[in-house]
């Protein structure tokens, strides 16, 4: 395992899959399933590379149990920052990407995976509570 693999996000195979995929007038639900599969692939990896993250124990906001939290996964906005941080898109074009990326979040209350928000009734009936 290399040094600060376990930390690190962008490995040199996703770097490819944005270089590849990404396209100028992609759609934000595009942009988002390209997060996802970057997400997927860099999940994929650790547990191929059998990268543990460093990890701090706390307690769910929401059920007040123990939950790990680990290394961070992709984001949209990390997919944003990336394509300037790779070369693939210049920084002004990036700084605007990421205007209207906030716009759009405010706009639809998604998450900063594109996702809706985490609800905290249905988690908390999913373990068995109120």
């Amino acid at each position: 395992m290399a040094s600060g693999d376990r930390q690190r996000t962008w490995f040199p195979e996703m770097v490819e899959v944005l270089r590849a995929d990404w396209r100028p007038e992609m759609s934000w639900a595009e942009i988002i399933a390209l997060r996802d599969q970057l997400d997927d692939m860099l999940k994929g990896i650790r547990k191929l590379r059998n990268l543990q993250p460093v990890t701090t124990s706390t307690l769910c906001p929401c059920c007040n149990e123990p939950m790990v939290q680990g290394a961070r996964g992709v984001s949209v906005r990390a997919t944003i920052l990336a394509l300037n941080r790779f070369g693939i898109v210049p920084a002004n074009e990036v700084k605007f990407l990421e205007k209207t990326w906030n716009k759009h979040r405010r706009e639809t209350g998604i998450n900063l995976n594109g996702k809706p928000p985490h609800n905290r009734a249905v988690h908390a009936t999913a373990k068995g509570g109120a």
